[in-house]
């Protein structure tokens, strides 16, 4: 079938599978990828390339095309089996291995499938740094002749055990309480690694949503959404329990919510743990994206760090948080990572959850009273709006907004005293995003307003 280019994105590879992709588009992507990272590597050696899966139905017929595909092109390839994406990042970067490609959607829906593509020490491969020349290469379908023999297949499924093992190393378990936790990691990879992590943990566990299932029987893999969390809510005030936790569909964000049932903005979510990572590393950079979370900035500055401003995206913030040297980095949508040097850079799911059930044992504060210092300003969400010309309607809010403190890294952030705001554009689809955020709920409504009125005029 013919292959959807716009499949080939900033951060990963991401399409309707038998729509805009099949099996024959994996099998050149590994002949592809085993062309380039022998290009990038320039060392006469034989190379070794992860490959994982997560639990979408089409995902096992994707990865034998896949891994034909890498071996035909003369690399050996190691076969993690399932995996979520933190898991796959530390197979890549724990035991030094070149690369690796997972298989795996994200949060999309269950019609959707796609390629999370690293180099060694789990170096992201975004759209300046490697996808477009893959995509140029998939398309053309022009691949050097290849001489050598096939690489061999290597099945590994320790993977897992060996991750929780290595992050357990950065609490001290005694430090933590008994816990009620209720985890919903929507029928996705999450489930694994929250089973393995809670062996080693006198925590009481309710399970939602707990068995691994491609078709997303129960709603979207995506705690971004309210309506994905909305059960996990009412079950954690239902239950009585100390806190919840939600994780995506690959398993490398995750969300929190308070005993109350709330659901905590990742913004919070990132400031708090500034705090935590600041006491750890005193001065240390830390790193975030642009979109609007004002209290990320305030907490770094009044605890002694430097704070590093990046673009939208988890490749780019990592990229970012390398080249910085940050500490730790995070993204506003639920994204968070730790930079541990040579095991390379990369969400930290597991190692979040046991910090802040550290951190929530020795403030002995219930959840809803810890965040509350960190609930000063007033924050709109993000809303998505389709619009003819994004650069012409960004183009309208400069102007518009020219006397405010503006800022293009990443479409056009506006800062005012009591306001300020990002607009940027998708990088898939003819859409303007907003995020504003003031220091009243009086104010954020207002200015909301104003300039969605100026997007959608």
């Amino acid at each position: 079938m013919k292959i959807n280019p716009n499949i080939f994105k900033a951060y990963d590879i991401r399409g309707i599978y038998n729509k805009d992709f099949d099996d024959e588009m994996a099998y050149k992507l590994g002949l592809a990828y085993s062309q380039w990272i022998k290009k990038e590597i320039k060392e006469n050696k034989k190379i070794k390339i992860v490959v994982g899966t997560d639990m979408r139905l089409s995902s096992p017929s994707l990865k034998k095309e896949l891994i034909q595909g890498l071996r035909e092109g003369g690399v050996d390839v190691i076969n993690i089996v399932l995996a979520s994406t933190p898991d796959f990042y530390f197979a890549v970067a724990n035991y030094k291995y070149d690369g690796g490609i997972l298989i795996s959607a994200s949060h999309n829906p269950a019609e959707y499938n796609g390629f999370k593509l690293v180099r060694a020490r789990a170096v992201p491969i975004s759209k300046d740094t490697g996808i477009m020349e893959l995509r140029d290469l998939v398309m053309k379908n022009d691949f050097k002749k290849i001489n050598e023999e096939l690489g061999s297949i290597t099945r590994i499924r320790s993977v897992l055990k060996h991750h929780i093992e290595k992050s357990l190393k950065y609490v001290d378990l005694k430090n933590i309480k008994l816990f009620k936790i209720v985890i919903d990691p929507a029928n996705a990879m999450g489930a694994m690694y929250f089973d393995e992590l809670f062996k080693h943990l006198d925590c009481e566990i309710i399970r939602m949503n707990w068995e691994l299932d491609g078709t997303f029987p129960n709603h979207e893999a995506d705690p971004f959404k309210p309506e994905n969390v909305a059960d996990l809510c009412k079950k954690v005030k239902a239950e009585k329990a100390d806190l919840g936790i939600a994780t995506d569909g690959d398993g490398d964000r995750i969300f929190f919510v308070t005993n109350e049932g709330e659901w905590i903005d990742p913004g919070i979510t990132r400031a708090m743990l500034s705090k935590i990572f600041l006491k750890e590393r005193p001065g240390s950079k830390i790193a975030y994206d642009i979109r609007p979370g004002m209290i990320t900035k305030d907490i770094i500055v009044e605890n002694g760090g430097t704070p590093i401003v990046t673009k939208v995206g988890h490749s780019l913030i990592k990229e970012r948080a390398i080249k910085e040297k940050a500490y730790f980095a995070g993204e506003s949508s639920g994204h968070f990572f730790l930079n541990m040097d040579e095991e390379g850079c990369y969400e930290v799911p597991v190692i979040i959850t046991l910090k802040i059930l550290v951190e929530l044992s020795r403030s002995d504060l219930s959840f809803s009273d810890y965040i509350k210092p960190y609930k000063k300003y007033f924050h709109s969400g993000e809303i998505n709006t389709k619009v003819k010309s994004v650069e012409g309607k960004i183009k309208e809010i400069k102007n518009k907004y020219k006397d405010g403190n503006q800022n293009d890294l990443d479409g056009v952030s506006v800062t005012y005293d009591d306001y300020w705001f990002n607009v940027r554009g998708s990088n898939t689809e003819p859409l303007l995003r907003l995020n504003l955020e003031a220091r009243t709920k009086k104010i954020m409504e207002e200015k909301r307003d104003e300039v969605l009125k100026l997007i959608q005029k």
